[in-house]
């Protein structure tokens, strides 16, 4: 059982996934799966790029023709490594692919962790590659740095809170009250949580743009924030010939490049750089920050709002492009 993306959106398929053809393939029993940002924009068809419906999950590999992916072996997943592969959002994924390609795109995680953690691994390694860009893009540690981070979704918050657990100053920014009074509610974060409009200008060293997309009016907060000199880093969601007027810079080229640019705003000079996707050594930092680090340095269950059978996903994925949902949603096959 699984769901698909057909024409008249998402829907559930009562028949077990073929398996691809491939030089190698793995088979994973899907034990949990969380509902993205990214996979609503998909539904919805705004979401530019690759497919990567179903991408969160932890799973136990139950056949493997992939030296060192061996069944009983725990998973995640890295979707930015090209495959073949079905959804998470199944009772059963198969992958297929070359054998190096598995072995990256499969990370094995620990047994003894719970998977309501680990189901994070995937959104916390787009952070812990945000975090990473930003220090390439400044040349230095983030630790001490004074960062912002505009937009207090799941992804805003991950970022703001590995920030604040490497060492950063982190000010974490919405533009509505409920998101931070949703993440002040469950205490997810110890850094300051508020409106972006209360952000002090020029009171950050590197502001982070969070949100969905990257809109124009978050991107002119972020630019009022940030230092003279300082990096607006684009992580949010950008499509090809987005600009902002005013502000010399091709926003798509820069974060999909992952490039960083000498600009002006209002007679400031700043940096703009961009944040895209992930690499190989994201998901093993983001496994051992959820492992290693004491959890309420990194509350990510605090963040779990719903939990619901794969059977109400079609509907659930509906509710939420018609509604504002809070926190994470994850799915159980």
């Amino acid at each position: 059982m699984r769901v698909d993306l057909g024409p008249d959106g998402p829907a559930l398929v009562h028949s077990e996934p073929l398996r691809p053809k491939g030089e190698h393939a793995v088979r994973v029993r899907v034990e949990l799966a969380g509902l993205c940002r990214s996979d609503l924009k998909e539904v919805a068809g705004n979401r530019h790029g690759v497919s990567q419906f179903g991408h969160e999950l932890v799973g136990v590999i139950e056949e493997s023709t992939v030296d060192g992916l061996t069944p009983g072996d725990r998973v995640t997943l890295d979707p930015n490594v090209p495959l073949e592969r079905g959804t998470g959002f199944a009772d059963v994924m198969w992958a297929a692919g070359s054998a190096d390609r598995l072995r990256a795109a499969l990370p094995v995680v620990p047994a003894d962790v719970d998977a309501r953690r680990l189901v994070f691994t995937e959104p916390l390694a787009c952070a812990q590659h945000c975090l990473g860009s930003a220090a390439r893009h400044t040349g230095e540690d983030l630790a001490a740095q004074r960062v912002g981070v505009l937009g207090a979704g799941t992804a805003g918050a991950l970022i703001a809170g590995l920030a604040h657990a490497l060492g950063a100053e982190v000010t974490l920014g919405n533009r509505s009250r409920d998101r931070t009074d949703f993440l002040r509610s469950r205490e997810v974060l110890a850094a300051p949580v508020g409106p972006i409009d209360g952000m002090p200008s020029e009171g950050v060293d590197i502001a982070i743009v969070a949100t969905s997309f990257v809109l124009p009016e978050v991107l002119r907060e972020a630019l009022r924030t940030v230092v003279p000199g300082g990096l607006v880093l684009l992580y949010g969601g950008t499509a090809p010939g987005d600009a902002l007027p005013g502000l010399d810079c091709d926003l798509d080229g820069v974060r999909r490049g992952e490039l960083v640019v000498e600009a002006s705003w209002d007679g400031k000079p700043v940096r703009v750089g961009g944040s895209y996707g992930t690499v190989q050594d994201d998901f093993g930092a983001a496994i051992r920050a959820l492992v290693e680090l004491d959890p309420s340095a990194l509350p990510v269950e605090r963040m779990i709002t719903e939990e619901i059978p794969l059977t109400a996903l079609p509907e659930t994925i509906r509710s939420h492009l018609a509604t504002r949902p809070l926190g994470k949603t994850l799915v159980h096959p």
